[in-house]
C-alpha cells in the first residue's frame, strides 16, 4: 500500500513516519511551505509559483501521484484542487480516499452555539454555506472521514457513510518530560496559540494582569506570532504551566505536546464532551469565566503542578502514542 497524505500541518508529518514503521508506505506532501517549519516529505511550494501557473502545477502533481499512490489521505478538507474537481477523476481510477477533518474547515458557529458554547469563535475565509458545500462535495466521492473527537464529529455527522474518531498523535521520543519542580516559587506560564482570536487569549491576558496586580509571583510568556515549531517546543520545555484554548471547548495539539513534556495544561473542555474522553484526562478544565481561579490555583500549588505533569505524560503514552494512532489509521485503510 502506498499512501499520499496531502495538505499541510504537523500531524501529517508526524503520522507518516509512524505509518512507515508499521509497514505502510506513507508520504506527506504540503501544498505550501509551513510558517511553523514543519518538514514534510514533499512540498509543492505553491507560494513561490506564479498565480497563473498554480493550477498547472497542481494538475501535474496529480498526474504524477496517481502513477505512484493507490490511497489518498486528505487533511483539512484539502484535495489537489480547491474546487475538489480531482475527486471524480480519482474515483474513476479506483483510488482509495479518506478525508481527515481537523478544525476550522468544518467548524460552524451555528452548531457550536446550539451546544451551549457561546464563547466559540471561528476564524476562516469560508462561510458556513461554503463549508457545507465542501462537505457535500467531499462526501459525494469519499465514504470515510476521520476526526479527533466528538466536538468535530458534530460538524460532519450525516455527511459521510463512515466516520472514525481517532485521536491526534504524539511522537513520544520527540518529547522528553521535564516535570515542574515542587520547590519552584516563581512558575513560568506559557500561552502561545497559533491564532489568538479563536483561542481566548484576551481572557488569559486579563487574568494574568489581575494576578500580577494582586502580587502573585510568576513569569508570563505571552502569545507570539508564528513561532517556528522547534523554538516553541523549547519554550514549553521550561514552562511550569501551559494554557491552551478557552473558546472551542476541546483541547488541541498544544495540550497534547504540553502533557508530553510533563507540564500541567489548562484548557476548556465543554461539560457535554468531558465524558467522551478517557476518564484519566488530567487537563485542568477552565473557561473564560474561571481562568483566573485556575491560574491562581496552579501558581500557588507546586505539588499540583508536578502531579498533573506526571499524569499528563502517562495520559499521552497511553492514549496518543503515534504508533498506536498509526495502527488505528491502518485499520481504516483496510476498510476503504
Amino acid at each position: 500500500m502506498k499512501v499520499l497524505h496531502l495538505a499541510y500541518g504537523g500531524q501529517m508529518t508526524m503520522l507518516c513516519p509512524a505509518l512507515r514503521e508499521i509497514g505502510i508506505d506513507a508520504t506527506s506532501c504540503h501544498l505550501q511551505k509551513s510558517k511553523l517549519n514543519f518538514n514534510p516529505d514533499i512540498c509543492l511550494n505553491l507560494q513561490d509559483v506564479p498565480e497563473s501557473e498554480v493550477y498547472q502545477r497542481r494538475k501535474d502533481f496529480l498526474h504524477e501521484a496517481v502513477k505512484i499512490y493507490d490511497t489518498f489521505h486528505f487533511h483539512w478538507g484539502e484535495t489537489f484542487f480547491p474546487d475538489k474537481s480531482d475527486l471524480e477523476y480519482l474515483k474513476s481510477l479506483g483510488k482509495k480516499m479518506v478525508v481527515h477533518h481537523r478544525g476550522s474547515e468544518v467548524r460552524r458557529l451555528s452548531i457550536s452555539h446550539k451546544s451551549g458554547n457561546l464563547w466559540a469563535r471561528v476564524k476562516s475565509s469560508l462561510t458556513e454555506e461554503q463549508k457545507i458545500a465542501n462537505l457535500e462535495k467531499l462526501s459525494q466521492y469519499i465514504d470515510h472521514a476521520i476526526v479527533a473527537d466528538h466536538e468535530l464529529l458534530s460538524y460532519i455527522k450525516g455527511y459521510y457513510k463512515h466516520i472514525h474518531i481517532i485521536r491526534n498523535a504524539v511522537k513520544l521520543d520527540q518529547f522528553t518530560p521535564n516535570y515542574p519542580t515542587k520547590d519552584k516559587d516563581r512558575p513560568i506560564i506559557v500561552h502561545s496559540p497559533t491564532q489568538t482570536y479563536t483561542k481566548g487569549s484576551e481572557f488569559v491576558i486579563a487574568a494574568i494582569k489581575k494576578l500580577g496586580k494582586k502580587g502573585y509571583n510568576f513569569k508570563f510568556i505571552p502569545p507570539q506570532n508564528k513561532i517556528p515549531y522547534e523554538k516553541m517546543q523549547k519554550i514549553y520545555k521550561h514552562a511550569d504551566i501551559i494554557v491552551d484554548q478557552l473558546r472551542e471547548g476541546v483541547f488541541g495539539v498544544t495540550s497534547l505536546e504540553g502533557m508530553a513534556q510533563g507540564k500541567p495544561v489548562i484548557c476548556h473542555i465543554r461539560k457535554d464532551l468531558v465524558q467522551t474522553f478517557p476518564s484519566d484526562l488530567p487537563i485542568f478544565n477552565a473557561n473564560p469565566d474561571t481562568i483566573y481561579s485556575a491560574l491562581e490555583k496552579l501558581i500557588t500549588s507546586p505539588e499540583l503542578r508536578f502531579d498533573l505533569g506526571v499524569k499528563g505524560r502517562k495520559y499521552i503514552e497511553k492514549h496518543h502514542d503515534s504508533r498506536i494512532i498509526a495502527q488505528q489509521i491502518g485499520e481504516v485503510y483496510k476498510q476503504i
